[in-house]
Protein backbone atom coordinates (compact mmCIF):
# COMPACT_ATOMS: atom_id res chain seq x y z
CA UNK A 1 0.00 0.00 0.00
CA UNK A 2 1.18 3.57 -0.91
CA UNK A 3 2.06 5.99 2.24
CA UNK A 4 -0.65 8.47 1.43
CA UNK A 5 -3.05 5.21 0.87
CA UNK A 6 -2.05 4.50 4.32
CA UNK A 7 -1.84 7.63 6.17
CA UNK A 8 -5.28 8.88 4.66
CA UNK A 9 -7.10 4.92 5.33
CA UNK A 10 -6.42 5.58 9.12
CA UNK A 11 -7.09 8.74 9.35
CA UNK A 12 -10.65 7.68 7.94
CA UNK A 13 -10.88 5.11 10.31
CA UNK A 14 -10.25 6.84 13.30
CA UNK A 15 -12.44 9.36 12.78
CA UNK A 16 -15.14 7.30 11.47
CA UNK A 17 -14.57 5.49 14.86
CA UNK A 18 -14.74 8.19 17.40
CA UNK A 19 -18.34 9.54 15.67
CA UNK A 20 -19.95 5.88 15.89
CA UNK A 21 -18.52 5.32 19.51
CA UNK A 22 -19.31 9.28 20.47
CA UNK A 23 -22.73 10.15 18.28
CA UNK A 24 -23.79 7.11 16.71
CA UNK A 25 -24.22 4.14 19.39
CA UNK A 26 -25.98 7.32 21.82
CA UNK A 27 -28.92 7.60 19.38
CA UNK A 28 -30.58 5.20 21.32
CA UNK A 29 -32.57 4.04 17.49
CA UNK A 30 -34.01 0.65 17.50
CA UNK A 31 -32.74 -2.40 16.33
CA UNK A 32 -28.71 -1.95 15.15
CA UNK A 33 -26.92 1.43 15.08
CA UNK A 34 -25.82 3.45 11.87
CA UNK A 35 -22.52 1.68 11.40
CA UNK A 36 -19.91 4.40 9.66
CA UNK A 37 -16.84 2.53 10.34
CA UNK A 38 -18.57 -0.18 7.99
CA UNK A 39 -19.21 2.35 5.66
CA UNK A 40 -15.80 3.77 5.48
CA UNK A 41 -14.34 0.20 4.84
CA UNK A 42 -17.07 -0.32 1.60
CA UNK A 43 -15.96 3.27 0.37
CA UNK A 44 -12.17 2.57 0.49
CA UNK A 45 -12.97 -1.25 -0.80
CA UNK A 46 -14.63 0.32 -3.75
CA UNK A 47 -11.82 2.09 -4.77
CA UNK A 48 -8.35 0.31 -3.73
CA UNK A 49 -9.72 -3.54 -4.13
CA UNK A 50 -10.24 -6.51 -2.30
CA UNK A 51 -6.55 -6.43 -1.17
CA UNK A 52 -6.57 -2.99 0.67
CA UNK A 53 -10.49 -3.66 1.37
CA UNK A 54 -9.82 -6.63 3.81
CA UNK A 55 -6.73 -5.10 4.92
CA UNK A 56 -8.42 -1.76 6.07
CA UNK A 57 -11.46 -3.75 7.29
CA UNK A 58 -9.23 -5.77 9.84
CA UNK A 59 -7.65 -2.44 10.88
CA UNK A 60 -11.04 -0.97 11.39
CA UNK A 61 -12.62 -4.19 13.03
CA UNK A 62 -9.24 -4.89 15.63
CA UNK A 63 -9.96 -0.95 16.48
CA UNK A 64 -13.76 -1.19 16.91
CA UNK A 65 -13.31 -4.57 18.80
CA UNK A 66 -11.12 -2.74 21.59
CA UNK A 67 -13.04 0.75 21.87
CA UNK A 68 -15.19 1.02 24.64
CA UNK A 69 -17.81 0.30 25.28
CA UNK A 70 -17.30 -2.98 23.36
CA UNK A 71 -19.01 -5.98 24.93
CA UNK A 72 -17.89 -8.68 22.44
CA UNK A 73 -15.02 -10.99 22.19
CA UNK A 74 -11.92 -9.33 20.31
CA UNK A 75 -10.70 -10.11 16.43
CA UNK A 76 -14.51 -10.67 16.26
CA UNK A 77 -15.59 -7.65 14.13
CA UNK A 78 -12.12 -7.78 12.92
CA UNK A 79 -12.83 -10.89 11.00
CA UNK A 80 -16.44 -9.83 9.73
CA UNK A 81 -14.98 -6.49 8.51
CA UNK A 82 -11.76 -8.03 7.31
CA UNK A 83 -14.16 -10.57 5.37
CA UNK A 84 -16.71 -8.09 4.25
CA UNK A 85 -14.21 -5.16 2.95
CA UNK A 86 -12.59 -8.28 0.92
CA UNK A 87 -16.15 -8.83 -0.79
CA UNK A 88 -17.27 -5.63 -1.87
CA UNK A 89 -13.17 -4.55 -2.82
CA UNK A 90 -14.22 -7.17 -5.57
CA UNK A 91 -17.01 -5.55 -6.95
CA UNK A 92 -15.02 -2.56 -7.83
CA UNK A 93 -14.89 -1.98 -11.47
CA UNK A 94 -11.88 -2.46 -13.78
CA UNK A 95 -11.14 1.17 -14.37
CA UNK A 96 -12.32 1.97 -10.98
CA UNK A 97 -15.59 3.95 -11.61
CA UNK A 98 -18.96 3.72 -10.96
CA UNK A 99 -21.02 4.51 -14.02
CA UNK A 100 -24.28 5.32 -11.68
CA UNK A 101 -24.88 5.39 -7.89
CA UNK A 102 -26.38 1.44 -8.14
CA UNK A 103 -23.11 -0.02 -7.58
CA UNK A 104 -22.22 1.44 -4.35
CA UNK A 105 -25.99 1.88 -2.72
CA UNK A 106 -26.23 -2.09 -3.92
CA UNK A 107 -22.44 -2.40 -2.27
CA UNK A 108 -23.11 -0.86 0.80
CA UNK A 109 -26.95 -3.15 0.96
CA UNK A 110 -24.60 -6.13 0.69
CA UNK A 111 -22.49 -4.96 3.37
CA UNK A 112 -25.30 -4.19 5.79
CA UNK A 113 -27.07 -7.89 5.39
CA UNK A 114 -23.16 -9.74 5.20
CA UNK A 115 -21.75 -7.72 8.47
CA UNK A 116 -24.76 -8.56 10.01
CA UNK A 117 -25.62 -12.00 9.16
CA UNK A 118 -21.33 -12.95 9.74
CA UNK A 119 -21.37 -11.07 12.91
CA UNK A 120 -24.30 -12.88 14.08
CA UNK A 121 -22.87 -16.47 13.16
CA UNK A 122 -19.18 -15.57 14.94
CA UNK A 123 -21.17 -14.88 17.90
CA UNK A 124 -23.37 -17.98 17.77
CA UNK A 125 -19.89 -19.71 17.49
CA UNK A 126 -18.54 -18.30 20.87
CA UNK A 127 -21.48 -18.65 22.73
CA UNK A 128 -22.95 -15.02 22.35
CA UNK A 129 -27.01 -15.53 21.89
CA UNK A 130 -27.64 -11.43 22.05
CA UNK A 131 -28.84 -11.53 18.29
CA UNK A 132 -31.60 -14.13 18.96
CA UNK A 133 -33.31 -12.19 21.84
CA UNK A 134 -32.63 -8.59 20.06
CA UNK A 135 -34.45 -10.56 16.67
CA UNK A 136 -31.90 -11.23 13.61
CA UNK A 137 -34.75 -10.02 10.82
CA UNK A 138 -35.23 -6.63 13.05
CA UNK A 139 -31.41 -6.57 13.37
CA UNK A 140 -30.97 -7.07 9.27
CA UNK A 141 -33.93 -4.72 8.50
CA UNK A 142 -32.68 -1.42 10.50
CA UNK A 143 -29.13 -2.27 9.44
CA UNK A 144 -29.70 -2.02 6.10
CA UNK A 145 -32.31 1.09 6.33
CA UNK A 146 -29.57 3.01 8.57
CA UNK A 147 -26.71 2.35 6.10
CA UNK A 148 -28.62 3.32 3.58
CA UNK A 149 -29.80 6.53 4.91
CA UNK A 150 -26.16 7.42 6.02
CA UNK A 151 -24.18 6.26 2.70
CA UNK A 152 -25.64 8.95 0.23
CA UNK A 153 -23.89 11.81 3.10
CA UNK A 154 -20.61 9.24 3.54
CA UNK A 155 -19.39 7.29 1.02
CA UNK A 156 -19.07 9.41 -1.90
CA UNK A 157 -17.24 11.89 0.06
CA UNK A 158 -14.85 8.99 1.37
CA UNK A 159 -14.36 7.85 -2.14
CA UNK A 160 -13.74 11.06 -3.94
CA UNK A 161 -11.36 11.46 -1.05
CA UNK A 162 -9.85 8.19 -1.50
CA UNK A 163 -9.40 9.00 -5.24
CA UNK A 164 -7.72 12.28 -5.20
CA UNK A 165 -5.54 10.57 -2.26
CA UNK A 166 -4.45 7.53 -4.77
CA UNK A 167 -3.01 9.79 -7.81
CA UNK A 168 -3.53 6.85 -9.78
CA UNK A 169 -1.79 7.13 -13.35
CA UNK A 170 -3.80 4.57 -15.28
CA UNK A 171 -6.81 6.35 -14.31
CA UNK A 172 -5.08 9.85 -15.29
CA UNK A 173 -4.22 8.44 -18.06
CA UNK A 174 -7.66 7.20 -19.03
CA UNK A 175 -9.44 10.34 -17.64
CA UNK A 176 -7.40 11.98 -20.37
CA UNK A 177 -8.96 9.37 -22.56
CA UNK A 178 -10.00 10.23 -25.77
CA UNK A 179 -8.73 13.54 -26.84
CA UNK A 180 -4.80 12.58 -25.52
CA UNK A 181 -3.93 11.58 -29.02
CA UNK A 182 -5.27 14.26 -30.66
CA UNK A 183 -4.98 16.82 -28.28
CA UNK A 184 -1.04 16.04 -27.73
CA UNK A 185 -0.55 16.16 -31.44
CA UNK A 186 -2.53 19.65 -31.68
CA UNK A 187 -0.77 21.21 -28.46
CA UNK A 188 2.55 20.22 -30.04
CA UNK A 189 1.86 20.88 -33.58
CA UNK A 190 2.59 18.03 -35.39
CA UNK A 191 -1.12 17.64 -36.80
CA UNK A 192 -1.06 20.91 -37.38
CA UNK A 193 2.24 20.66 -39.24
CA UNK A 194 1.16 17.48 -41.35
CA UNK A 195 -1.99 18.69 -42.15
CA UNK A 196 -0.27 21.67 -43.93
CA UNK A 197 2.47 19.12 -45.49
CA UNK A 198 -0.32 16.95 -47.12
CA UNK A 199 -1.69 20.10 -48.25
CA UNK A 200 1.33 21.43 -49.72
CA UNK A 201 1.85 18.49 -51.53
CA UNK A 202 -1.76 18.11 -52.85
CA UNK A 203 -1.15 22.18 -54.46
CA UNK A 204 2.15 21.11 -55.58
CA UNK A 205 0.63 18.16 -57.07
CA UNK A 206 -1.82 19.66 -58.75
CA UNK A 207 -0.11 23.08 -60.00
CA UNK A 208 2.66 20.23 -61.68
CA UNK A 209 -0.65 18.57 -63.24
CA UNK A 210 -1.77 22.05 -64.60
CA UNK A 211 1.78 22.85 -65.48
CA UNK A 212 2.03 19.80 -67.93
CA UNK A 213 -1.08 20.11 -68.86
CA UNK A 214 -0.68 23.42 -70.10
CA UNK A 215 2.83 22.22 -71.78
CA UNK A 216 0.84 19.39 -73.64
CA UNK A 217 -1.90 21.90 -75.06
CA UNK A 218 0.78 24.76 -76.21
CA UNK A 219 2.79 21.31 -78.46
CA UNK A 220 -0.86 20.72 -79.85
CA UNK A 221 -1.19 24.23 -80.38
CA UNK A 222 1.81 24.05 -82.58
Amino acid sequence: MKFNRILLSAALIVVALVVQVSVLARLQLPGAVPDLVLLTVVALALVHGPVTGALVGFSAGLLADFAPPADHAAGRYALVLCVVGYLVGLVRPENGRFTSAFGPMAAVVGAAVGSTLLYAGVGALVGDTAARHVGLTSLLLTAVVYDLLLAPFTVPFLMALARRAENDPVADATGAGGGDVSAGWLSSGTGLRIGSQRGGLRVKAARSRAGRAGRIKGVKRL
